[in-house]
Formats: C-alpha cells, structure tokens, sequence
C-alpha cells in the first residue's frame, strides 16, 4: 500500500468515526482506491464503511452505576404517554406480504426503538457486553430476559438490577448454549414466561484459538454450536412472538472477525461470517416489520480471550501466550460498547461496528478483499516503527 493509500485509509476510518453519510464514504472511498492503485497486491479494490460518531458517550459511560437515576437518564423522556395503538399506527403492517417481494421494494422505515415498557432478551448476560447491556437496558426502563451458563454470574447481574431498579423484572435461566436440545427447551421456557416480546440481543459468544488443522471436528461444531447455531435457534423460535408487537427488534453480536478472518480462528471467523450472513439475510427479509442489527465489536475489554478454549492439538504454551497478549489490547470499555448497540437499536441501524479497531480492519477488507490480512499486518508493524 502507498503512504498516501496508507494516510486516505486512516481518513476513511476517522471519517467512519465522526458519523459521516454514505455518499461522502463512497467519494472517499473511490479516493482510497485511486491512490493504493499502485500497490502490488491487489487488483480488486471494493468498497469501504463505518458506524457513527461517539453518541455513546453520553448514552454508554457507567450505566451500571446510573441505575440509581430514571429511565430518564438515556437521554430520552419516559414513554408511558406513547400508547400501543399509536406504536402500532407508526409501523407498517406488511406482515402478509411475499418476502422476496418485499425484500425488493424499499419499505417505509421503522420509527425508533422504544425501550421503556419493553421485554428484552439477552443472551450471554452473565459478564462483558452482555452484563452492561442489561444495566442499560434497565435504566432505560427494559424488562430482562437474561440467558447464561454461569449460573453465580448471572444471579449476581440480576440482584444488581433487582436493587437498583426494583421497577424491572428480571428473569434469569441458565443454560449451556452448546446442547441444542437445552436451547430449544429455555426458548419454550421464555415464550411460556412471557406473553410479550420486544427485544432478542444474541450476545453469548466462545472463542477457540488454533488453526483448522489443529482443530478437531467436535471442537469446530463446539464453537458454531455456541456463536451460529444457538442464535439462528433462538431467533426461530422467538420471531413468532416478536412479530406479534409491532416494531420489534433483533440484534445478532458477530465480531471483527465476521469481518476479517485471520490465521489461527478458522473456527470462530466461520462462525461469526456465518451470524453475519444470517443477520444481513434476515435484515432484508423483516425489512419494515422487524428491525435487525449486525454488531461487529473490536478490541472490547471483556473476559472471551482469557477464557477462550486452545485447540488440543495446538502447542497449548504457546497458544495461551498469545491469547494473553491479545487480551491486553481488548481496551474498549464493555459500558460503551453496550451503550452503542443500544443506540444502533433506537436509531434502526442495520450494522454497528465498535472501536477503530474494528473499522479500519474493515475498510482494509472492503479495499483489498483478497489481501487484507498482508495490508493488515503491514501497517501494524509501520505503526509500530513510528512508537
């Protein structure tokens, strides 16, 4: 890549960073094309994009210690003088309709996502982004359906919300997402708890370090069962109620590595570009009924590289070293990050992706599609030099 690609790149992503429209990205994306047309490794150069600003500081930042204050503190006014039949009035009613020939019109948009007086689902609720998730959701006035293996975790996110908002109802059912038969039994369990449903955020994630050779067959289905079966699952059985309140929402959390795939996650980026698929898929077929959001996170400070899994046929030393370091780059607040899938849900937004560490990956990806992880690297080590 030239320096001035290099410099455009970077351009690219702080203009992602500042919220700007998707005409402007396309002209400075053209620009990023024109100028790394010269670099040896690519001919193909595609196109590249980005979520908006730093709305999450204000909406994200302690929501756990927040919930002291009203639904309120979002931001936004309480909403019990919205009545159902006025929600219902906003959304269009094209639930008859073909889906394909749906999908091929454009539909009126949704109006945004209301929070207070909703139910939410959330999976993997138990710790990082799934824990802070249901604190925002709470102090925006939300209802909680929380899903997670770690039953002590899990309780004490709810007492949490149960003290500090004892206005919100909180259910919790523990449950190991692997065991299919297990996720099919909590999605009937939720259906028979909850007569409505507004929300369903698939969050819970595992990650397995080791290259495809090194990784075992029931290892391999291990982490498709978890981050890509477990939510397509759990989306089936539960779009029949969501569908029944009008202008409910889904939010499917795949990852960087939904985007990019590098060597050494051959399961976890399949699994991930498989959510991601889904979602996008899934975005098209609901559009104007269901609003459906793909959230690709970065380096967020959560506990999926400390407890990640080895291969067993990887050099188990080594890999544990690696998955240490890569740890200590996970920096993004878990708060902010879950403050800004809350506000990708309220504005409708089709795709969130969370810190720089996610977006210029992804403008790499869009630019250079069958050399990316070279471009990748390459830049890493100019960064690098320059520290």
């Amino acid at each position: 890549m030239t320096e001035d690609g290099e410099q455009l790149v970077g351009e690219v992503a702080a203009d992602a960073e500042a919220g700007v429209d998707a005409e402007a990205e396309a002209e400075a994306e053209a620009e990023v094309v024109e100028a790394s047309a010269g670099d040896p490794g690519e001919a193909g150069q595609e196109t590249a994009a980005g979520d908006p600003g730093d709305a999450d500081r204000e909406t994200a930042a302690g929501d756990a210690a927040e919930l002291e204050a009203g639904p309120e503190a979002d931001g936004a006014p309480a909403e019990e003088a919205d009545s159902a039949e006025a929600a219902e009035a906003a959304v269009p009613q094209t639930a008859g309709a073909d889906p394909v020939a749906r999908a091929m019109t454009k539909p009126a948009p949704l109006p945004p996502f209301r929070f207070n007086g909703a139910v939410a689902v959330v999976t993997g609720a138990a710790g990082g982004m799934g824990e802070q998730l249901a604190y925002g959701l709470a102090l925006r006035g939300t209802h909680l359906v929380l899903i997670d293996r770690d039953a002590e975790r899990l309780a004490a996110v709810a007492g949490t919300v149960a003290r500090r908002r004892p206005e919100t109802r909180v259910r919790t059912f523990v449950v190991d997402l692997a065991d299919a038969e297990a996720v099919r039994r909590v999605a009937e369990d939720v259906l028979a708890a909850e007569p409505v449903l507004n929300l369903l955020i698939n969050n819970a994630g595992v990650a397995l370090s080791g290259t495809f050779e090194e990784t075992s067959a029931a290892e391999f289905d291990w982490v498709l069962a978890i981050n890509f079966g477990a939510p397509v699952a759990l989306t089936r059985a539960l779009l029949p109620r969501l569908r029944e309140s009008a202008g409910s929402h889904i939010v499917n959390t795949s990852s960087l590595f939904g985007l990019i795939a590098p060597p050494g996650q051959s399961a976890y980026s399949a699994s991930k570009f498989a959510l991601r698929g889904f979602t996008e898929a899934l975005r098209h077929e609901l559009a104007g009924e269901v609003g459906v959001t793909s959230v690709h996170p970065g380096g967020i400070k959560t506990r999926i590289a400390l407890d990640a899994r080895v291969a067993a046929a990887a050099d188990q030393e080594q890999s544990a070293k690696a998955m240490r370091a890569f740890n200590k780059v996970l920096t993004y607040p878990a708060d902010r990050a879950a403050g800004r899938i809350l506000e990708g849900v309220r504005q409708r937004r089709g795709r969130v992706l969370i810190a720089m560490s996610a977006r210029i990956p992804d403008v790499l990806a869009r630019l250079f599609p069958a050399t990316y992880w070279e471009q990748f690297v390459r830049l890493n080590s100019r960064a690098g030099r320059r520290r």
